[in-house]
């Protein structure tokens, strides 16, 4: 399977800008099957008000970005995870959907949420669902979620084969450091997609990585480039949860111990 994140610059409050650039980028990307997208890829992310961000929302059901998306992905075979700046009712939500042939495949929305996105947005309300491509396991998690390893835990407990982490990141490295570290934790792959440039008063990170089951860095991208990276992998391996002949993650784990100092990652 190959799998690619695509590090770019979303153009505030332009789609139109945005989605010719992306046109240019997932044709680099595809001979890829799975495409990770950064964070708010639909919108940019340095609003100035909540009502710049409700201007350049969508509904899922009603998005000119998604079917776009899908166009892409039934002329070119793959699969799309992006962030995107999600419209509900009277209620923002800064998510993440995974989109196909058929359009959309499934949506996690941001569960932790930074600076003044507590302004902007509600807290995520779906959990964290994990959802099949054919036989392969997909989780999505969002940017500064990579602080909080229960949501990575709970990845890892729902038989997520890959996680894909659409990211707007402004703390340098810290992410790039800490993400390999939850992929190890739980023996699974994480594409972690940054973006670049400046917003406002905000400057991204960019390198953005793709790690193994190991936590090893297949690919890593450049701090200030637009790039498309894509490695090979196989997913299957993220079935394989033995460290050692005698220890495994999942059946060394000790939950009554776990819940009885109330954590509850079950």
């Amino acid at each position: 399977m190959k799998i690619a994140v695509v590090q770019f610059a979303p153009v505030l409050g332009n789609l139109d800008a945005t989605i010719a650039k992306l046109r240019l980028l997932l044709k680099e990307a595809a001979p890829a099957d799975l495409i990770v997208l950064p964070e708010l890829a639909n919108s940019g992310y340095a609003f100035s008000s909540r009502e710049q961000a409700w201007l350049l929302s969508e509904k899922v059901n009603e998005s000119v970005y998604l079917t776009f998306l899908s166009e892409e992905c039934r002329k070119n075979h793959f699969t799309v995870v992006s962030g995107f700046n999600e419209r509900d009712g009277n209620k923002l939500f800064n998510s993440a959907v995974l989109v196909g042939s058929d359009g959309v495949i499934g949506n996690y929305r941001k569960t932790h949420l930074f600076l003044n996105e507590k302004d902007i947005f509600e807290p995520g309300d779906f959990g964290f669902p994990v959802f099949s491509l054919g036989d392969i396991r997909v989780g999505m998690l969002i940017c500064f979620d990579w602080v909080f390893p229960e949501a990575w835990r709970i990845m890892g407990l729902k038989g997520a084969d890959i996680v894909c982490h659409p990211s707007n990141l402004v703390l340098p490295g810290l992410a790039q450091r800490t993400v390999p570290a939850h992929a190890v934790c739980n023996r699974y792959f994480v594409a972690l997609a940054n973006r670049i440039g400046t917003e406002n008063d905000l400057t991204f990170t960019g390198n953005s990585l793709i790690c193994g089951t190991k936590g090893e860095i297949l690919i890593e991208g450049d701090a200030t480039l637009e790039q498309v990276l894509i490695t090979t992998i196989e997913p299957f391996q993220a079935r394989d949860k033995s460290l050692t002949k005698r220890n495994n993650w999942p059946s060394d784990r000790r939950p009554e111990l776990y819940r009885k100092e109330g954590l509850t990652d079950e």
